[in-house]
């Protein structure tokens, strides 16, 4: 009954999203109060069905309702509770729910948080937002309905795919939608503004903090996937340039880049067209990223679906939003007419170079992604694109933009000053520098790359320390001290932010550089060096979990004969599935963690077994935490709420161009 009332509730909600999608942008038409004020409660009333058509599939999975087909193949009764929750959206039908629960989600908070926006552009929002959730329920509804029965249930189901039985990953999937869907606001916001015929700074306020929110969102579920891949997966790596990696990838670099033109927009009223054209491009690309997982046209580890019937749904729904907005884009261009003028040298020069460079670079991870399928399309050649062409493109744009950052920070509105900024920050850049030769004197393997890092790291996280101090002017240090406490948290978050990206890029070039492994079979009771330490296989026996079968293996590490620590590394089988998985055992530290992965057992009675030292791993997993609080600072800032009632009324003061 349950699950009849869940299913139920999604037919409801495409009603109420098809009333909320069309009503309001007639009345916004029209002009009719009425019918515009049928926004709000219709986005409330998605939420909560869809709400309740996603609360009625987690329960068919807590209790273990085989007669619904989603649950055989995704559940067991064995699982842990955790893993029968999460495998709710482990799977393609259950989380494009999730997916379709967020937009509506997001909907709700555009009309509950909206009341700053004009009435025109509120309804008109929501209603974008509610045509977006029309198009995804009918997708699910008709190819994809996650509420299936079988006539005949079995007595147990056929359980989730190993890998997505993890804490990692059970997280990770509602962060990255958060992300992922977050960006449509951006997209609901563009395409309202280009219907209504009007980009002002009052826009480029009200768009910033959904950017930013998804911007925070995508930070954190990328830093969880990445986290997952390290542990879980035993490949003694934190990112491969996977498809679906990718896929989360090019739609963070772009909403960084539609973040920082936003601010061009509501401080400068200038690059309003590029803006737009950004916000339209994020979602865009969030589109595609939800097409690679979901079609099957491209191979990954952890795609969703193999369906490419699914595949041609997914590029009918991102021809349609994309191609409708950019074909609207190109209609009403002429009316985004930039007001502010800017120098060559200027903070907007800056930042127009930050975006250049975050775009170009996402096109590049972008070809690099569907370069395989066009290949095999079209030249009959099946090729892969690897680590190696990825790190070569990718490169120089996060080299150009470390450079560029704490400069273009501190640069001046309007007309700037290269020497008077340099010269602030000279102490920055001749400590940056010292430290990188320091490090390129010290390294046995004389590799750039991770003196490189260690000077870009440190030019960027001091360059943002050194922007915040120079916010508080002159005078005593107890007065600028005490100034320092008082300045906006948008500053506050901004620095934090930018000292974060400044550690991550030291981790990742630190991680690159000096890194240490070794691959070899080892007897039970053999030693080998790894490093600076010695480690040991003291044994290997089988254990049982609660749904898998494990070969354990005890390893001690030491150094300079004192033990350090035991690690178990584990390859598990889970029978339901017969598939085989890796459990690596990971010593954490400050400076470094011993990762030590367990294979199979080889002719000759030994083991195989794949040891690292990955050097300032956590500091990766720092930096990745440092941005995102960062961003959650700056959405706290007074300022996003108590200039809204200005920007409304200013707002309303214009007359929209029809």
């Amino acid at each position: 009954m349950i699950v009849e009332l869940g299913h139920f509730a999604l037919l409801l909600a495409l009603c109420v999203a098809l009333v909320q999608t069309i009503v309001p942008l007639w009345g916004a038409h029209t002009r009719n109060a009425a019918l515009m004020a049928v926004a709000e409660p219709a986005a409330v009333i998605q939420f909560v069905l869809v709400a309740a058509s996603f609360a009625a599939l987690t329960y068919a999975f807590v209790v273990s309702d085989f007669s619904l087909l989603l649950v055989v193949q995704n559940s067991h009764t064995l699982k842990p509770m955790l893993y029968k929750i999460s495998g709710v959206w482990g799977n393609h039908e259950g989380s494009l729910l999730l997916w379709v629960l967020i937009l509506a989600l997001f909907g709700a908070c555009a009309a509950w948080f909206g009341n700053n926006l004009p009435p025109s552009l509120r309804a008109r929002v929501i209603a974008v937002q509610g045509s977006i959730g029309v198009a995804f329920m009918l997708f699910m509804i008709f190819t994809s309905n996650p509420f299936l029965r079988l006539e005949i249930p079995p007595l147990d189901g056929q359980d989730l795919n190993p890998l997505l039985q993890d804490p990692g990953l059970a997280f990770h999937p509602p962060f990255l939608y958060l992300g992922y869907v977050g960006l449509s606001m951006a997209f609901s916001f563009a395409v309202a503004a280009l219907i209504e015929g009007r980009v002002d700074a009052a826009w480029g306020r009200w768009v910033r903090p959904w950017t930013l929110a998804a911007w925070v969102f995508l930070t954190i579920g990328i830093g969880l996937g990445s986290w997952w891949a390290y542990y879980e997966l035993g490949w003694g790596g934190f990112w491969f340039w996977d498809p679906v990696e990718n896929a989360s990838f090019m739609p963070w670099l772009l909403s960084a880049a539609l973040l920082h033109s936003a601010i061009v927009v509501e401080k400068r009223e200038s690059l309003k067209a590029w803006t737009i054209l950004l916000a339209i491009m994020a979602f865009g690309f969030s589109l595609i990223g939800t097409f690679i997982v979901r079609s099957g046209v491209i191979t990954s580890v952890h795609s969703f679906a193999n369906d490419p019937d699914r595949g041609v749904f997914i590029l009918m729904i991102l021809g349609f939003f994309t191609g409708g907005a950019l074909m609207l884009f190109a209609a009403r261009a002429g009316t985004m007419e930039a007001k502010g003028v800017f120098a060559m040298v200027s903070r907007e020069s800056a930042l127009v170079a930050n975006n250049l460079l975050l775009s170009v670079s996402a096109f590049v991870v972008f070809i690099g992604t569907i370069w395989p399928l066009i290949a095999e399309m079209f030249f009959d050649r099946k090729l892969s694109v690897g680590e190696p062409f990825f790190n070569a493109a990718f490169s120089p744009f996060v080299v150009g933009l470390a450079v560029l950052l704490p400069l273009g920070a501190m640069m001046p509105w309007k007309r700037g000053d290269v020497g008077r900024v340099l010269r602030g920050l000279m102490p920055a850049l001749v400590f940056s520098v010292a430290v990188g030769l320091l490090v390129w004197a010290m390294q046995t393997e004389r590799t750039t790359l991770g003196p490189i890092g260690v000077m870009l790291g440190l030019w960027v996280l001091l360059g943002a320390l050194w922007d915040l101090w120079a916010r508080t002017g002159r005078g005593a240090l107890a007065g600028r001290f005490a100034r320092l406490g008082r300045l906006p948290r948008a500053d506050w978050g901004k620095a934090t932010a930018h000292a974060g990206l400044g550690v991550t890029i030291f981790a990742v070039s630190a991680m690159l550089s000096w890194k240490t492994e070794d691959i070899r079979v080892v007897p039970e009771g053999g030693s080998y060096a790894l490093g600076p330490y010695e480690v040991t296989l003291a044994k290997v026996e089988d254990v049982q979990g609660p749904n898998y079968y494990s070969t354990m293996a005890t390893m001690e590490v030491r150094r300079d004969g004192a033990l350090v620590t035991t690690l178990f590394p584990e390859k598990r089988v889970y029978p339901v599935q017969a598939m085989p998985t890796t459990e690596a055992a990971i010593d954490y530290g400050f400076w470094r963690d011993v990762y030590l992965v367990i294979g199979d057992r080889q002719v000759n009675g030994g083991w195989a077994v794949r040891s690292y030292i990955e050097p300032f791993a956590n500091w990766l997993w720092a930096g990745i935490l440092i941005m995102s609080f960062g961003g959650l600072l700056s959405l706290t800032d007074r300022r996003y709420r108590v200039a809204a009632g200005a920007a409304r009324r200013a707002s309303q003061a214009a007359v929209p161009a029809e």
